[in-house]
């Protein structure tokens, strides 16, 4: 049987890492929680501006949530 990928994501990796919830993103971004409930779990992916929003809610470089900080970019 083959070993399933684990598939991890950025947003909720930093989100977590901060201390902050799904919900704080929301109304950060003004957008639906089920929004970023779906960015969270891959279910969605944010487009490249909702990225940046991310990014700047998070006061991270937009990079960060795309590749794990232990890669080089």
């Amino acid at each position: 049987m083959a070993k399933e990928k684990r598939v991890y994501n950025r947003i909720k990796a930093v989100l977590a890492e901060q201390g902050k919830t799904n919900l704080w993103l929301a109304a950060k971004l003004e957008v639906n929680r089920t929004t970023v409930s779906k960015w969270c779990t891959n279910e969605v992916q944010p487009t490249m501006e909702s990225l940046f929003r991310i990014a700047n809610a998070l006061n991270v470089d937009a990079r960060e949530l795309l590749v794990s900080p232990n890669k080089k970019f």
